[in-house]
Parts: structure tokens; C-alpha cells; sequence
């Protein structure tokens, strides 16, 4: 055999190898998040988290957010179109996980503004103005009060409430039980308490309309 061909057939075994190797890899990857994620349902929504959509709606997704994520960000809508095309099938159910420098204070903004019953307006204020405070290398979350004038928060009760012990402690409830149930980064989804293990438009689509059709 010629020493070309032998080394073309040890390419192509060790491409082979490789590629084996990593659908293990990702398959072992998937079954430990899945099991994490059943042994810590009860974790993955509490009373008083932010929700939208039909209470009785049968089929929940759980987002665990920065909201100086560029990535939380590009999803937010497109979990809104997911709700739109099943109205009333759809629950959709906010949990904080703070990441990135400077998102600590903006989810204890977002806390203090579900206390008022401004939290998805203020959200989408956060999401607009991300480009002014959120920049990676030099956070400014202050920066922030300034976008928020059209959402109608009483920015002094906002500023109070951020340093109350309830808001405090529902964002350190938040964070904590993101970290048992392995959301590492953001966004981390769970529909009907199955997390999404293989990230990414098509497949969040594909896990909700099955647990749509499961459910309904």
C-alpha cells in the first residue's frame, strides 16, 4: 500500500475518531442536564417570579436571563413569537441569573420594578438602552435611569426597593437555584421543566411545538 493512501486511511479514522467522540461527548452532555433538571423541577419556578401569558396555559418556559446578554436579548422576541403563534398555550416564566459585570444592580432594578407592576415594561426598556450600559469592557448600569422615563416607574420608590431585603433575597433565591439546576449561561430555557440542550432558535421551536402537541 502506498505510504499516500496509508496516510489518507489514518486521516480519515482519526476524523472519524473525533467526530464519534464528540456526539458522545454532547450526548453525555445532554442526559446530565436532563437529569439535573428532573432531580431540581421544583426549583425552576417559585411564587412571585415575573410570568406572562395564560396561567393555565400547559406548556411553561422558563428562561434564566442576564439582561446584559446580547444573546438574551436577539431571544427575547423570538420567544414572544413562539407565544403568539399558540395563544393561551404558553406560559412564559422569568428567573434572574446576573452573569455579566454590572447586570447584579440592573436585575435589582427589574425586581424593584415588578414590586410596582412595571417589570416587562422596564425589561424591554433594559433590553433597548443595552448598548448604553452594558458594554462588556466597561459596564455603566447607572446609565441606565436615564432610558427609563417612559415606563413610568416612581424612579426614588425604585431606587429604595432595590436595597430592601425582599428584592435582595428573591435575586439570591434566583441565582441560587440557577446554579442547582445548571444554568451556566444565558439564556438557559426549560420547557416543562426539559431543559434545551443543543441551543438555539430551531431547537427551542422544535421543543416547545412538541410539548404544544404533547399537551394539547
Amino acid at each position: 500500500m502506498k505510504k499516500g493512501t496509508i496516510v489518507t486511511i489514518a486521516a480519515l479514522v482519526l476524523i472519524i475518531f473525533f467526530a464519534g467522540a464528540t456526539v458522545f461527548y454532547q450526548q453525555q452532555q445532554a442526559s446530565k442536564a436532563e437529569t439535573v433538571a428532573r432531580h431540581n423541577a421544583a426549583l425552576l419556578e417559585r411564587d412571585g417570579v415575573p410570568t406572562k401569558g395564560n396561567p393555565d396555559a400547559k406548556v411553561t418556559i422558563v428562561e434564566f436571563f442576564d439582561p446584559a446578554c446580547e444573546t438574551c436579548k436577539a431571544f427575547h422576541p423570538y420567544v414572544q413569537q413562539l407565544m403568539n403563534e399558540n395563544p393561551g398555550k404558553i406560559r412564559l416564566v422569568m428567573r434572574y441569573a446576573p452573569l455579566h459585570p454590572g447586570s447584579d444592580y440592573v436585575v435589582s432594578l427589574l425586581e424593584a420594578a415588578k414590586q410596582q407592576g412595571k417589570f416587562w415594561e422596564t425589561l424591554e426598556a433594559t433590553y433597548a438602552a443595552q448598548s448604553v450600559w452594558a458594554s462588556h469592557g466597561n459596564p455603566q448600569p447607572k446609565k441606565l435611569w436615564m432610558q427609563l422615563g417612559r415606563v413610568g416607574l416612581n424612579l426614588k420608590k425604585t431606587q429604595d426597593l432595590m436595597q430592601s431585603p425582599e428584592v435582595v433575597n428573591n435575586v439570591k433565591q434566583d441565582i441560587a437555584d440557577g446554579q442547582k439546576v445548571g444554568a451556566s449561561k444565558t439564556p438557559t430555557f426549560f420547557v416543562n421543566g426539559k431543559p434545551l440542550v443543543r441551543f438555539g432558535y430551531e431547537q427551542l421551536r422544535s421543543l416547545v411545538e412538541a410539548e404544544v402537541q404533547s399537551a394539547y
